[in-house]
């Protein structure tokens, strides 16, 4: 199998190329699937050091009347237009500081080191979409977002979160209610002296209520009528957890506080060392994780604290209430080792399997009912189907042990009608010892029972399951996952999966490079 080049630039193709189809579309599947990532590593003599630096390229799938039609475009933002007017990167990165031009005086350089001790970040937002209200936003994980146009691709509006909330950093990963209201968590850093997690929501404005005025360019964003629900302080004032996503249920969330931290003096004194901000990032695994779990109807920790052994979470799966317990599923790791193997130079030697802590699918149990009354060191899991624990260690703390579901997958995604509710079906990459997933599978959380879809020198994405519309079950729909194919003289293709079968239905071969990216989001057609 040959290796992926992660440090190609890719190109661009924003005019529609109609794909070409073999087998037949469901004639439901109508709608666009956006997809993310980054897609230009290196500008004139310069280069990112991280992968997930590069510069955000966005493609795009449309489902339209059993046809499929391809589009890719790069994100225009103030980053890409300040690299590219310099013909060299200039906007730092997480993994890669960047330093103006070298022949500047010692006078401009400290007023551009003071400039960098609380960063301006970057609005290269290559990780994911979200929604809104009726908007769609490019994301990263930082205060900045840009709206783009979902058919286009193009880029439109920056828009910085400090504007509606005093959050440096945001997750890409927000949850969403049926009525289309998001939900999301960001970190303050040293807001009036106190370092803490916001929770928040951003109503649907559009959905009923008042019709959105025609033809108004600048109709205001629905960030404007954000509402913060809870903040929860940082245990540690100048070192703030890193977390990528959280959990989300019918009356709670679930946030995760891992001993996996930004070093705020350290990132305020990167630049003048001559380092990147991922080296601010620390983990310490002789502390324990704490587990958050917040009422959403009252804004407050419930009475109960809950902590697990150190571990590391980019991405939780799903989470749901049971006979007094929240359930939460997440893919944990040991250590830090998987944003390490990302680092272009380490990529290249993708050869030699680099020492990355195997990702574990984990189930947790956190019973909500008073402890009063049960005895020290006893479980107070009372589930048939989990074998995880949470043991009372003194009054009102628990220990919570996991059940491992399965090892060696990532990027998961679920029918997400069944958020924050009981459900079966995970749909996963499977990464075994690199960084290049091989195949896709399907996991039954009941059974355990994995059904898997590879193919020769094939590399798919994340796979993003579509319901079919007032579908039978949860599996009633279908997977789709955009694969990079490197056997000689084929082209890339998206794949359609029937979810319940893990069979093919169909695959669309496009006249273009697909690249490697991260995340995706599916807009059915009527949105």
């Amino acid at each position: 199998m040959m290796a992926y080049d992660y440090a190609k630039n890719r190109e661009e193709r924003p005019d529609p190329v109609k794909a070409d189809l073999k087998g037949n579309l469901p004639s439901w599947l109508q709608g666009t699937l956006l997809r993310n990532g980054p897609g230009i590593f290196s500008v004139g003599d310069t280069t990112y050091n991280h992968w997930f630096d590069g510069m955000a390229l966005m493609h795009s799938f449309t489902f339209k009347d059993g046809e499929v039609i391809y589009r890719s475009r790069y994100l225009r933002g103030d980053t890409y237009k300040d690299n590219m007017a310099a013909k060299r990167i200039v906007v730092s990165e997480m993994g890669t500081m960047a330093y103006p031009d070298p022949g500047k005086n010692v006078i401009s350089r400290v007023i551009t080191f003071l400039n960098h001790t609380v960063p301006d970040f970057t609005d290269n937002c290559g990780n994911n979409f979200i929604r809104y209200g009726k908007d769609y936003y490019a994301t990263s994980e930082t205060n900045y977002i840009r709206k783009v146009d979902p058919v286009t691709l193009e880029t439109q509006d920056k828009v910085d979160y400090m504007k509606y909330l005093a959050v440096n950093l945001v997750t890409s990963h927000p949850h969403y209610d049926k009525d289309g209201t998001a939900y999301n968590i960001g970190t303050s850093i040293a807001e009036k002296g106190k370092t803490k997690y916001t929770l928040f929501k951003v109503p649907d404005t559009t959905a009923g209520g008042t019709p959105p005025v025609k033809n108004k360019a600048n109709a205001s964003p629905a960030l404007k009528n954000l509402e913060v629900i809870c903040t929860v302080p940082c245990r540690s004032l100048l070192s703030p957890s890193y977390y990528h996503s959280f959990g989300m249920t019918d009356n709670y969330f679930i946030f995760i506080e891992q001993p996996f931290k930004l070093d705020i003096l350290k990132m305020a004194t990167a630049y003048m060392r001559g380092v990147n901000w991922a080296s601010c990032l620390k983990f310490c695994p002789e502390e324990n994780t704490l587990i958050h779990l917040i009422d959403r109807k009252t804004g407050k920790e419930v009475g109960i604290k809950y902590y697990t052994e150190a571990m590391i979470v980019y991405h939780h799966v799903n989470a749901f209430e049971e006979d007094g317990h929240v359930i939460f599923d997440v893919i944990a790791y040991e250590d830090p080792s998987l944003y390490n193997m990302f680092y272009l130079n380490v990529l290249k030697e993708q050869s030699k399997a680099s020492a990355m802590s195997v990702p574990k699918c984990k189930r947790f149990a956190l019973p909500v009912q008073n402890d009063k009354g049960i005895d020290v060191g006893d479980d107070m899991v009372k589930l048939q189907y989990t074998t995880a624990s949470a043991v009372k260690e003194k009054e009102g703390k628990l220990l919570c042990q996991p059940e491992v579901l399965c090892d060696g997958v990532e990027l998961p995604r679920i029918n997400y009608d069944f958020n924050g509710k009981k459900y079966r079906f995970v749909y996963m990459t499977c990464v075994a010892m690199s960084a290049v997933a091989t195949k896709i599978m399907k996991l039954d959380t009941e059974t355990k029972e994995r059904t898997e879809w590879r193919e020769e020198n094939c590399w798919p994405s994340e796979p993003v399951f579509i319901p079919r519309p007032n579908g039978e079950g949860e599996d009633d729909g279908v997977v789709l996952t955009t694969v990079i194919n490197s056997n000689p003289g084929e082209s890339g293709f998206i794949l359609v999966l029937d979810a319940k079968s893990f069979k093919e239905v169909a695959r669309a071969h496009v006249n273009a490079e697909l690249h490697m990216d991260m995340h995706g989001y599916f807009i059915p057609m009527e949105n």
